[in-house]
């Protein structure tokens, strides 16, 4: 390892503790400056924040691994997240700003639904966290994972080494700055993944010999396809991946945290651009990686690692420890949002309801950190069995978040007549839905159920007709819950 990229990775470190530091002392003093940031995130930091805790490793790892290996084809699922992005900031982040702060300003997503369909016994508050905590336990483990592995390939520290370097300055910046310290570092670590997401594929591609489309034919002449083996399924399937956002706890958190309803078009108009921009840069990292390594007779084991090898092969130590860090932002922004939102379930979800119903702020704060590390600990014990950490679980855990939530969270918003028992029979038959879709032993043509197509299709399908049809064929709800929502409708 070269002295300037050890020099870039330890100024990057010092940043983020620092930004911890300074969001310590800013807002933690209080449960909702804690867990929320006081909602009063300015749009850039939101915006920034939301793109950074969803994209992660895959950006610069898993996107780029697609394109490496199957060309255009994999572009759909880039052109999907892009759609459902934009969906979820036109549809769902400014009115669940205004509900989440009528709605006895709902900190979590549970306490949101709680509050939105008076779940007098925490029914709905009770399945939504534990989806959540059993959730993002292995979610959060399988970026740990990923840290760890990256300082075992570059560095050459022991793969332990990395799982407990990676969570320990994750853990410290989360534990004492809580939402604001995620939210602030998520945008400087959103800021180095946009810079490197420029970077590294215009300098490739600068350097190519021959047209891209000549050498991906000698490469593969099926990269220059736009459909893939699945045919039209295929590119349903990929394109799917955009309705998992209306769900995930950890992005939509962000909309919740904005300082006002106002500020929801600038917020955005910033997080598509740097979406974009982001997913343009990753697919051109993986195409222009393939043209780039047939050329020079670069041997690449692993696909998923071409943004690494690029980083250290075409630039200066110390703007490849830039770009390394990168890579580190990507894993530790999402690690660190989800530990947050676990934290903040296991201590609004769960200790204030069921253990301690008059806890002072100060106390839920202090159990709110207990949290972290105790979520942390489970994530590392996870990950020190490398298997569990496979690609399959994350995209697991998006549909599951998509089909258990992403129904719930927009009719909710947009459908007065949706009550308690629509909301409890969505979530319980989506989540199934992804879970029988994923492990039942079932095959077509010799073809698992979710080889064929994405989960999270047939569990957005089933939970959204569980909750229209199980919603009118109950009681219409209460006049204090249907006030609300027209109370909400005349605020936007």
């Amino acid at each position: 390892m070269e002295l300037g990229t050890i020099i870039s990775l330890v100024i990057y470190f010092v940043v983020m503790l620092g930004i911890g530091l300074y969001a310590y002392r800013k807002s933690t003093s209080d449960v909702s400056g804690y867990m929320l940031g006081g909602r009063s995130l300015p749009p850039s930091v939101a915006a920034l924040s939301a793109g950074a805790s969803d994209m992660s490793g895959w950006i610069l790892m898993g996107l780029p691994g697609a394109m490496f290996v199957s060309g255009f084809s994999s572009t759909w699922i880039a052109i999907g997240l892009i759609i459902g992005a934009w969906l979820n900031y036109f549809l769902v982040a400014p009115r669940l700003r205004v509900y989440t702060e009528l709605a006895n300003d709902s900190i979590t997503i549970p306490d949101y639904f709680a509050n939105r369909f008076e779940d007098r016994g925490n029914a709905l508050r009770i399945v939504s966290a534990l989806v959540i905590i059993v959730f993002f336990t292995l979610y959060t483990s399988s970026g740990v994972v990923a840290g760890g592995k990256l300082f075992e390939s570059s560095f050459g520290m022991s793969y332990e080494s990395g799982l407990y370097i990676t969570t320990g300055v994750v853990v410290l910046y989360t534990l004492f700055g809580g939402f604001l310290a995620v939210s602030l570092t998520d945008f400087v670590q959103g800021c180095i993944m946009f810079i490197a997401l420029i970077l590294v594929p215009v300098v490739t591609f600068s350097l190519l010999d021959a047209p891209l489309s000549s050498t991906l034919n000698s490469v593969n002449p099926n990269m220059m396809t736009w459909v893939g083996a699945g045919g039209a399924i295929g590119i349903v399937s990929a394109m799917s991946w955009g309705l998992g956002y209306f769900g995930q706890p950890h992005i939509i958190v962000r909309f919740m945290s904005v300082r006002s309803v106002k500020d929801m078009p600038t917020a955005r108009r910033i997080g598509m651009t740097w979406m974009i921009v982001a997913a343009l840069g990753a697919v051109g990292t993986g195409l222009f990686g393939a043209a780039y390594s047939y050329e020079k007779g670069i041997v690449v084991d692993d696909p998923e690692t071409i943004f690494l090898i690029l980083s250290q092969l075409l630039f200066h130590p110390l703007i490849a420890g830039f770009l390394l860090a990168a890579i580190l932002a990507a894993i530790m922004s999402t690690i660190s949002s989800q530990l947050l939102v676990s934290s903040s379930s296991l201590t609004e979800d769960f200790y204030k309801i069921f253990v301690h119903r008059e806890a002072t702020d100060k106390e839920l704060v202090f159990v709110g950190r207990l949290s972290v590390v105790a979520v942390a600990l489970c994530a590392i014990y996870l990950a020190y069995d490398r298997d569990s950490s496979i690609l399959s679980l994350v995209s697991n855990a998006w549909a599951g978040f998509g089909a258990a939530f992403g129904p719930l969270v927009l009719l909710s918003l947009f459908w007065q007549r949706m009550n308690f028992y629509g909301a409890l029979a969505g979530m319980v038959s989506g989540a199934a839905t992804v879970l029988f879709w994923i492990y039942a032993p079932i095959t077509i043509n010799g073809e698992a159920l979710s080889a064929i197509i994405y989960e999270i299709i047939p569990g957005f399908i089933v939970s959204s007709a569980a909750i229209i049809g199980v919603s009118l064929l109950t009681s219409e709800p209460s006049e204090p819950v249907q006030s609300l929502f027209k109370k909400v409708q005349t605020e936007l």
